[in-house]
């Protein structure tokens, strides 16, 4: 079973266009609902929004980890984006994200949403995974990459 069981291939976006933070929430939330068709865009929208106002969701490294709890979700899903450029995220190093993984929760997720964070995070601060994530060429690998438990050597 993959690591991040709740990403499937459908869901890495390879380079994701957006000039600014508020953009780039928007463009997760299109992406998120093209794949959830129970959802609509806006409420996932504003509940990205509602959580970078607590504060970024950006963890440091050029990786950002937007995430929340909607009601109508039934279970953890996870989008992975690349940007095509690095934005502005007000991230706690001051860095420019290129990075971003979207994570969503049912409402009632509980222990289980942040159970969810700390795996996205541990598996994007694995040694040399940032490198190897930057370097992919297409979404394919960025997938393989993101499912196993180990960023793979370098060559």
């Amino acid at each position: 079973m993959p690591i991040l069981e709740f990403l499937d291939p459908e869901s890495v976006v390879q380079s994701l266009r957006a000039r600014a933070k508020k953009q780039v929430l928007q463009e997760l939330a299109a992406q998120a609902v093209r794949r959830l068709p129970a959802l609509d865009e806006r409420p996932v929208f504003d509940t990205l929004l509602q959580r970078e106002r607590l504060g970024s969701t950006g963890i440091g490294e050029g990786v950002a980890i937007p995430h929340g709890k909607l009601p109508g979700l039934d279970r953890l899903f996870g989008l992975f984006a690349r940007f095509d450029r690095p934005i502005d995220f007000e991230a706690l190093d001051g860095q420019p994200v290129d990075i971003a993984f979207l994570l969503l929760a049912p409402e009632g997720a509980g222990a289980d949403h942040l159970k969810a964070l700390a795996q996205v995070a541990r598996v994007l601060r694995e040694p040399g995974m940032l490198t190897h994530i930057r370097a992919a060429r297409d979404a394919g690998a960025l997938y393989a990459l993101l499912t196993r438990s180990t960023a793979p050597q370098a060559a």
